[in-house]
């Protein structure tokens, strides 16, 4: 213990200058440093980037999806500047600059979102809140961020795993519903996985859209869910990645990470990752895109897709396959996101069949203090 508390006084001492993270560059800094974003080591540099913005590959040749790198307007981050990362004031890791440019933003816009519309969260986080330039380097970890989600690394998580059975994964940015619920539940049973595997639950906790639920509530739905469902099958982790909503190249991102957490399979739902104009409401990607981009590159990627099933509920609560429901006659009971909203906001009952109580009163708190 004592080295190591040697060995960070001696990194913070190298430091020439420092700068604050913001929570997206926090993110960012802790899946690298534990693994998740293996095998970076750093902010990518000049080279790295373009490569990756180009080709989505490392130089080495492996798949990666997203660039990630590090915005600054500072004209003190210079190369052959070391700079210590903090959260306030709290040290978090060392970068080594090794090159700083200005990219060309546009550019990476249409070839990582397939558009440069303002009207792309993507777009606009990259162009409007990122910084002019970028640089990269080599990082040291010191800490972990302080965070209300329990974040665990890679190595941790693989840890309580199974280690030889399947582990499905299942991304989320928001509560889970009994929709969602079902379709995890469900991909145990998909004819690709094995038996006696479990689903790792596996929520995004950064920054995502402008909309989104806030994330110490999206927690506390997540905590009482897992309390209620008590399901040794169904595992829980909290992931510090802050969603660029990039449809078919972030749904390459989000299994390359979950690969790293120990997972063999990965859910890829409807849309995944997508997003809609924020003036006319359509969406960038086509529906399946994310699943068949995914499914073209996880033989590569050594992770297994498993389709999310089109479900549907039933006048009896229960849910069915959609086409299950064509071929019956039965009839679909329906709730938008829309009028969910809509019934929270008024404190109108909302069907168990949609939502869980227990999800929906964590919900309508929130709604009290606010």
């Amino acid at each position: 213990m004592l080295d190591d508390a040697v060995k960070i006084d001696a990194a913070i001492a190298s430091c020439n200058v420092s700068m604050e993270l913001n929570e997206r560059q926090l993110c960012d800094v802790e899946l690298v440093c534990n693994g998740a974003f293996s095998p970076l080591q750093g902010f990518m540099n000049e080279d790295e980037y373009h490569h990756v913005v180009e080709n989505m590959r490392l130089k080495n040749g492996l798949l990666f999806g997203l660039p990630v790198v590090l915005d600054t307007d500072r004209d003190d981050l210079a190369p052959g500047t070391k700079v210590l990362l903090t959260q306030k004031d709290t040290p978090i890791a060392v970068l080594d600059i090794e090159s700083r440019w200005s990219p060309d933003k546009p550019l990476e816009a249409l070839k990582c979102y397939r558009t440069s519309s303002l009207e792309h969260p993507g777009v606009r986080m990259i162009s409007m809140e990122r910084k002019h330039e970028y640089i990269g380097g080599a990082l040291t970890g010191l800490a972990r961020p302080e965070r209300v989600f329990p974040c665990e690394t890679p190595a941790e998580v693989r840890a309580r795993l199974p280690a030889n059975g399947d582990v499905v994964a299942f991304q989320c940015r928001n509560p889970v519903h009994r929709a969602h619920y079902e379709l995890f539940i469900r991909s145990l049973d998909a004819d690709n996985v094995a038996p006696d595997s479990v689903v790792l639950v596996h929520p995004t906790c950064g920054p995502t859209q402008e909309d989104d639920i806030p994330g110490l509530v999206r927690y506390h739905t997540y905590t009482v869910l897992q309390e209620q469902l008590n399901n040794d099958r169904v595992q829980w982790a909290y992931l510090p990645y802050s969603m660029h909503m990039a449809g078919p190249r972030e749904a390459i991102q989000h299994m390359m990470i979950r690969k790293n957490y120990g997972c063999t399979h990965f859910i890829i739902g409807r849309d995944m990752a997508g997003s809609k104009s924020s003036i006319d409401g359509e969406d960038f990607y086509g529906a399946y895109d994310a699943q068949e981009f995914a499914r073209a590159n996880s033989e590569e990627l050594g992770i297994q897709t498993v389709e999310s099933l089109n479900l549907v509920c039933d006048e009896a609560g229960e849910y069915i396959t959609a086409e299950s429901a064509k071929e019956s006659g039965a009839k679909v009971m329906k709730l938008s996101g829309t009028e969910f909203r809509r019934r929270l906001r008024a404190g109108e009952d909302i069907p168990e069949w949609f939502a869980f109580n227990s999800v929906v009163q964590v919900l309508r708190e929130h709604q009290k203090q606010n």
